[in-house]
């Protein structure tokens, strides 16, 4: 363990000093195990990198406000037999992002849009793209509120320029004009450079309503479905059911005591 002593300046002078966490075990396997050097190095690189993307990637998911546990492993796919597996699986594969595609989550309250929706999120973020995971009405707040610190530049260059935009909630709070204005130029602005995937229990021919300018409204729209999916979910919600089956359990619990 002498050896440890002298290697750990040298580790962290060079940016490798999480080797440190694992060299002990390491090492007493090359000996038990007789790895050979070129072996046993590569164990210790292979670990160092694989500590690093775990680093990364947990720093993107707290950066994308993704809940953890809406992820597609604790999607109940059998609850709703209308949603299209296959359809969802290839989702998840990200191509759609290499693309510049948008996907549309339509659909009542409570089947299943928004968890879909930061799977997907879940997804990207594990292949090592950004995601920024907000309500509508609140991201636009937020983007307004900038004109107050002198940051509002900053705060659109970030709706801009991340990796996948999911807008949750679409339509369901009006926008002010400002914030209409502001959404137009981040759906301009992600035209054919970036993802986005929006969330909402509005019609999709509602979703123009959005805004009071149909002029705006026409050309926000023109560069949304360019190239975009769109996958309506129907049926019963998640959320009731649940509810439902709670109840039923505390009245049965109340029945045996």
């Amino acid at each position: 363990m002498d050896d440890l002593v002298f290697l750990k300046p040298k580790l962290s002078r060079l940016k490798l000093s999480g080797i440190l966490e694992t060299l002990p075990v390491r090492m007493d396997q090359a000996v038990k195990e007789k790895w050979s050097f070129s072996h046993f190095l590569d164990i210790l690189l292979t670990d160092e990198a694989e500590r690093r993307d775990f680093k990364k990637l947990s720093r993107r998911l707290v950066k994308s406000e993704l809940d953890p546990d809406k992820t597609l492993e604790t999607f109940d796919f059998t609850f709703n037999p209308g949603i299209h597996q296959p359809t969802i699986s290839e989702l998840a594969t990200c191509s759609f992002l290499e693309k510049k595609e948008n996907v549309f989550f339509a659909g009542p309250s409570g089947v299943g849009k928004s968890h879909l929706a930061q799977a997907l999120g879940h997804e990207a973020c594990r292949r090592g793209h950004e995601v920024m995971f907000r309500r509508t009405s609140s991201l636009f707040k937020w983007i307004h509120s900038g004109r107050g610190d002198g940051s509002y530049e900053r705060r659109q260059k970030q709706v801009h320029s991340v990796a996948l935009l999911i807008l949750d909630d679409f339509g369901l709070k009006s926008l002010t004009e400002e914030q209409q204005t502001d959404l137009y130029e981040v759906i301009c602005e992600r035209y054919e450079k970036r993802s986005t995937i929006i969330t909402s229990n509005r019609d999709f021919n509602e979703w123009p309503m959005v805004f009071s300018n149909p002029l705006m409204a026409s050309a926000a729209m023109d560069r949304l479905v360019h190239r975009a999916v769109k996958i309506v979910i129907e049926g019963k919600s998640y959320r009731v059911d649940s509810f439902v089956k709670r109840s039923k359990q505390f009245i049965t619990e109340l029945d045996k005591g």
